[in-house]
């Protein structure tokens, strides 16, 4: 590193002195590990509080004159690390890391998670977006990914490092999916932003909670800081994909700009479409018909306005309790109609600007924001996942699933009572019947204060018709509206619903996962559809918490491994992979052991991970750390593994690569 100037080493020196006292102390102490490798900062006088709910807990619950130490060390490391000095432990041992991690959140870390902890923090070649290992493909060979939302965004990338070469096509005009889609009031990220964002793109963001327009804003600079927009082709739909068993390859039939179509050939094809892409509407006689406006929440029209106007909203999912507690002070009344109760945690930071002087540590000091978010990543993750097992001994399942689980539901009780204050007869309205965390936990951005305000009206009757302007509900009550908005959400459970896939012998998988619930293996690739892989598929999402970001780069990982590994042993042919059948049957047995002890099965309520027959497809029911491990070294040795020359009955034809 080269020396500053004397007048630069001093206005730094003053930054870094008006920021030390905002700093998280917890942090510090894991940015002074890594500078100094004084493992003095790791020992029991500097072991940290466990974090009380979802806060920070930024003085790590130490004494005033150990919090003081800490940032004047911090302050002496830093200087000097900016005048040249290397760190001192750039890259500890996993069990240092398993250590720090536990010291910074004051709770016991499984073993499992060093590894994860390593690879996240850039410390893992194998990891690491710039160590990337090249590819030497045969000619011709093309990798197609479908949306160029988070997930297609994050494939391209890896593809692109490791020189493999790729083209996207992506329906909207822009990149970003649901977050160019979604432009409701209101509209952000319930997950902190920090790590709501790729390991290898860090940001300087403006709140810790992310509205729309930065998140929207984050992506598309990444696309352009990598330069993946000259491989985008936009306002392009996929319409079908066939298998062509001969060759080993997808046809894949699109719809372009001026509603032409065409057919691509693509060796490999990945999904990137998501699950949160597909709008679900309620089943409602006369709904096409109301005499106003009438859409749904991921097609908010441009330029439409909420002011002065009767407005009601169907649902009170995450959509709604963003909308509602952001156009409630302008509109005229707004009526809600609710169809199930929600949890919601209380949401301190929200609307939360981060002070300069913090986005300063996160920006400027080596090694803060990579524990920052590791701090977060615990909270938000896993932390929770335990308390999520049935007791099949509780006595009370009509309220909990287990004692801990008990003690949350007494603690929103609480909550939810306070935030209503005087309205107590609100309350059996507001609060649920099902255990805490039973469906995906909520952040409160206001709703329960909202639903107090005199010009609110919270229906808690179903929607038997809409007739003209009118609302009517099953207690006989019209309700007269000029505007109607729908947030009732997404198709979740029907993955790929707007893409046909015809894999070998012409079956659809729509068909399939009529028939059985959506499955597949990892939650990425099923039997019989050879070379497609599905990024955010079934048994993916984090119905326990935590960011979908981190899980979407370890399946774009996964899957670049395994082309390579295909590549590698079969340099000259076209070839397929495809899942064995016993391996992706007995990952499903295990997915669906696993969900039946989980709180999500509990029959006392309905959700969105669940099929009409009951089977939970959307949740992954395992720790983010177990499932790190199951996608960390893939092998071969799960898939068939054939060439196309195999496969038309040539020499050598029962024999498959190795």
């Amino acid at each position: 590193m080269v020396n500053l100037s004397t007048d630069d080493q001093a206005s730094w020196a003053k930054a870094l002195d008006e920021a030390l006292p905002s700093a998280n102390v917890p942090t510090l102490l894991m940015m002074l590990f890594h500078l100094t490798g004084d493992r003095k900062w790791l020992s029991e006088d500097y072991r940290c509080s466990r974090i009380v709910g979802l806060d920070d807990n930024d003085s790590g619950g130490l004494p005033e004159h150990v919090q003081n130490e800490v940032r004047d060390a911090a302050k002496q490391a830093l200087i000097e690390w900016k005048n040249g000095k290397s760190p001192a432990m750039p890259a500890p041992a996993e069990s240092d890391l398993v250590s720090m991690l536990a010291l910074s959140v004051g709770e016991q870390i499984t073993p499992s998670y060093g590894p994860m902890i390593s690879s996240w923090l850039g410390l893992d070649p194998d990891f690491a977006l710039d160590k990337q290992a090249k590819s030497t493909c045969r000619d011709g060979f093309s990798v197609l990914v479908i949306g160029a939302g988070v997930a297609g965004i994050c494939a391209a990338i890896r593809l692109k490092a490791a020189g493999i070469p790729y083209e996207i096509i992506e329906k909207n005009a822009e990149v970003g999916g649901t977050w160019y889609e979604n432009r409701y009031p209101g509209a952000g990220v319930d997950t902190p932003n920090h790590i709501y964002s790729f390991s290898f793109a860090k940001h300087d963001w403006t709140k810790y909670f992310a509205l729309r327009d930065e998140i929207q804003d984050y992506f598309v600079g990444v696309v352009d800081k990598f330069n993946l927009r000259d491989s985008i082709r936009f306002n392009t739909k996929c319409d079908n994909l066939v298998y062509d068993e001969e060759n080993c390859c997808w046809n894949v039939k699109i719809t372009g700009p001026n509603g032409e179509q065409s057919t691509l050939r693509a060796d490999m094809v990945i999904s990137a479409v998501g699950i949160l892409n597909v709008p679900k509407f309620p089943t409602i006689k006369g709904l096409e018909t109301f005499q106003g406006d009438c859409f749904h929440t991921a097609r908010w029209p441009e330029g439409f306005s909420v002011d002065g106007k009767r407005i009601g909203v169907i649902g009170n999912g995450a959509s709604a309790m963003q909308i509602v507690p952001a156009t409630a002070d302008a509109v005229k009344h707004l009526t809600v109609f609710q169809r199930s109760k929600q949890w919601a945690a209380p949401f301190e930071k929200f609307k939360k600007d981060v002070p300069q002087q913090v986005r300063f540590l996160l920006r400027e000091v080596p090694f803060y924001q990579e524990w920052y978010r590791q701090r977060l990543a615990w909270v938000f993750n896993d932390r929770i996942h335990s308390s999520l097992q049935v007791d099949p001994e509780w006595p009370h399942p009509e309220r909990a699933i287990n004692r801990r689980n008990d003690k949350h539901r007494e603690f929103f009780e609480n909550y939810v009572k306070e935030e209503i204050g005087d309205r107590q007869d609100l309350l059996n309205a507001m609060l649920p019947d099902y255990p805490p965390f039973g469906k995906r936990m909520l952040m409160d951005n206001g709703w329960f204060r909202t639903m107090t305000k005199p010009n609110v009206t919270l229906v808690n009757s179903h929607i038997t018709q809409v007739s003209g302007n009118k609302v009517q509900t099953e207690d006989g009550e019209s309700h007269e509206l000029d505007a109607l908005i729908v947030a009732t959400g997404f198709d979740a459970v029907n993955f790929l619903s707007s893409i046909d896939v015809i894999g070998r012998g012409g079956e659809r998988l729509r068909d399939r996962w009529d028939a059985n619930g959506a499955e597949a293996y990892l939650g990425m690739t099923v039997p019989g559809f050879p070379n497609l892989f599905v990024m955010a598929g079934p048994n993916t999402a984090l119905g326990h918490g935590g960011s979908v970001v981190a899980s979407l780069e370890i399946q774009a990982r996964y899957i670049l491994s395994l082309m390579q590994q295909v590549l590698k042993a079969s340099p000259s042919e076209s070839a397929e992979i495809e899942v064995r059948q016993d391996v992706h049957d007995e990952f499903n047995k295990r997915v669906q052991e696993a969900h039946n002890k989980m709180i999500w099965s509990h029959k006392g309520m309905s959700n969105w991970y669940r099929t009409s027959q009951g089977k939970i497809v959307a949740p992954t029911p395992f720790r983010n750390d177990d499932y790190w491990h199951m996608l960390r070294s893939p092998s071969l040795d799960e898939f068939h593994v054939r060439t196309a020359v195999q496969l038309a009955g040539a020499e050598g034809a029962t024999e498959e690569v190795e």
